[in-house]
């Protein structure tokens, strides 16, 4: 109990599923202390915003939930609860106006992360949060109380309730470093394996020299890509993606990310097939190019033809070299299917977020632990994933609501 008589929550991790589960408890009357280990609260937040913060999506509810796989069934309460309306009626509720943009995502008025973040601390404050920066939980000592390592030191703090958010195991130097899975599995307490999630992939061999001087960085736009996942089902989905200085990342990338990790940890690699012109069939692709190109090089000949040139072009020489086909069919053939083998993910680090994390069978409906009463859990330390697109935040945010309201109903009980 806080020194007012009222109940005493800690929240651990100060991303916007700790911040969000703060919220909700000190709305219900509780002491709340929010502690973080970096020098400032939604580091991580801000940095995705830092392109343009896409909350959520403006999409039909079946076709949101479905982006969250296997753990659709788990997120679904949570976000029947406090879903991509209720999410954009919050944001205004600070103050800040929400647009859709072409493609569906939910974006601020102005884009930014930055006035959303201030507005939500002010509101917090004025709620009596107090938010303790620089504080490393540390785990429990032998007592169950929580250990702390502060700037006067190591501590312990005790509450009535505790609430964890502390991430997965992506952007470690913006706090999501998973030193928590240590603590949790010595009170037994089921964690999956931290895997990447929207992640982008190596490919066998790596790039030559030549490709990467004229092309590392640049996007690979308007393409396909396809494959055949782990339970043999063929994959597409059309879209952009970056050439890095080891493969491929971005957008499509990211969007295939779970089933191409899958397919990669299955077999120890993954061949997947790029559509240079997803928006013409092989017949027109053979047809342009049967056509006379007299003293004409085969590159003038593709891009006259068919407009392949620059990275498009070089890709595909990079990888059929001297087997590149003179004949329609052949080169049309790779034009529309240009085979590319991915041999691994890139580190857990690079991720934009992660897979695994503590299962939701350790969790009653609240998001309470099981085998710790009183302990909640929300955010990305839990065990799901999203595509990007505004569907990790809006997770994030709707389990630390719900987290938030479980202890409130945990602690009312009492």
């Amino acid at each position: 109990m806080s020194r007012s008589g009222a109940p005493r929550a800690i929240v651990v991790g100060g991303g916007p599923a700790g911040l969000m589960a703060a919220e909700v408890l000190a709305a219900g009357g509780v002491a709340i202390d929010l502690f973080d280990a970096m020098p400032t609260v939604g580091r991580k937040f801000l940095l995705a915003g830092r392109g343009g913060l896409n909350l959520t999506h403006a999409e039909a509810p079946a076709d949101f939930l479905a982006r969250y796989g296997e753990r659709r069934a788990e997120i679904g309460p949570l976000l029947a609860a406090f879903g991509p309306q209720d999410l954009r009626d919050w944001v205004h509720g600070l103050g800040i106006e929400t647009f859709v943009g072409s493609s569906g995502r939910v974006f601020p008025l102005g884009m930014k992360a930055a006035p959303l973040l201030r507005a939500w601390l002010a509101r917090l404050h004025a709620a009596g949060v107090r938010i303790r920066v620089r504080e490393r939980w540390q785990g429990w000592d032998e007592t169950g109380a929580l250990l702390f390592a502060g700037p006067a030191g190591q501590h312990t703090e005790r509450s009535d309730a505790v609430v964890f958010a502390l991430g997965g195991g992506s952007w470690a130097r913006f706090g999501a470093d998973a030193r928590w899975i240590a603590p949790f599995a010595a009170r037994g307490v089921p964690v999956a394996p931290l895997r990447p999630a929207n992640c982008g992939f190596d490919v066998t061999g790596g790039w030559s020299d030549h490709l990467l001087a004229r092309h590392a960085g640049q996007p690979l736009k308007n393409i396909a890509l396809s494959f055949i996942d782990a339970q043999g089902q063929a994959r597409s989905r059309a879209g952009e993606c970056l050439l890095t200085r080891t493969g491929l990342e971005g957008g499509l990338v990211y969007a295939l990310s779970a089933p191409l990790r899958d397919a990669l940890e299955a077999a120890g690699q993954v061949e997947i097939r790029l559509d240079l012109l997803p928006v013409r069939d092989a017949a027109w692709v053979q047809a342009r190019l049967a056509r006379p190109r007299g003293s004409r090089s085969l590159a003038s000949h593709l891009q006259g033809q068919l407009g392949l040139a620059g990275l498009k072009a070089a890709l595909l020489y990079e990888v059929l070299g001297r087997r590149l086909p003179a004949e329609p069919v052949a080169l049309a053939a790779a034009i529309k299917a240009l085979p590319l083998v991915l041999s691994a993910t890139r580190p857990l680090d690079e991720a934009i977020s992660t897979a695994g994390g503590v299962a939701f069978e350790a969790l009653d409906k609240r998001l309470m632990l099981q085998a710790l009463p009183g302990t909640f859990c929300a955010g990305e330390m839990l065990d799901w994933e999203a595509p990007t697109g505004g569907y990790l935040l809006t997770a994030c945010f709707a389990s630390g609501r719900a987290a938030g309201q479980g202890a409130l109903d945990w602690l009312s009980a009492r």
